[in-house]
């Protein structure tokens, strides 16, 4: 059974997420600390959890998602992996991150693309990967399907759906993928989104406006 620990961190508020199983193996997913405090909180719960860290993943590549990639590279030797699609998305970050005041450890690349579908494995569990664009252009969701959750980054939140003013956001292309892609899934799968706090399929349909 897979254990999902978050964080919020950064200025934007953005969940990080550490997901491991019995084998103490774990998953990083979005790593955005950006403080010696927030870096050190991370530390600690991975090594008093007994964790070993064995993959790092984005969902996307937006600054708030990508700013503790470096430091987990540096830290456990983990390159990002990502879609291929998101990596103008990453690129552009060392421009924009001056202009918001953000101070940004330049990500490495990865050496494994995510494709569209398929699955990620880490000690006794898999992930699914969904395809999910819009909030930005190769957006991918990580579904387990034997524990009912998924961490679905920017697309679906608590009453709410990812923004789609920034490039490559199409506001269509992510309500379509809501419904056809997400909304498919179980009603008790829980929504563990980028920002903010955890919802369920099933309450979205029933009560997100953006999708009535």
């Amino acid at each position: 059974m897979i254990q999902i620990k978050s964080f919020a961190f950064n200025p934007y508020q953005e969940n990080t997420y550490v997901l491991f199983d019995e084998s103490r193996e774990c998953v990083i997913i979005d790593p955005g600390m950006y403080t010696g405090d927030e870096q050190n909180a991370f530390l600690k719960f991975i090594a008093d959890s007994d964790l070993k860290p064995v993959l790092l993943l984005n969902t996307h590549c937006h600054i708030d998602h990508v700013l503790g990639n470096k430091f987990i590279f540096d830290t456990y030797g983990l390159l990002p992996q990502f879609h291929k699609g998101e990596q103008a998305v990453i690129n552009s970050v060392v421009s924009y991150a001056p202009q918001m005041g953000i101070r940004y450890d330049v990500s490495p690349l990865p050496e494994v693309y995510l494709p569209e579908s398929g699955t990620v494995k880490f000690g006794n569990s898999e992930l699914d990967l969904i395809f999910a664009p819009g909030h930005s252009p190769a957006h991918l969701c990580f579904y387990s399907k034997e524990d009912q959750f998924i961490i679905g980054g920017d697309v679906l939140f608590y009453r709410s759906i990812g923004r789609t003013d920034l490039p490559g956001g199409n506001f269509d292309l992510l309500i379509s993928n809501i419904r056809e892609k997400l909304f498919t899934l179980p009603d008790e799968v829980r929504v563990f989104p980028g920002h903010g706090p955890s919802t369920s399929i099933g309450f979205e349909k029933q009560h997100n406006p953006f999708l009535s």
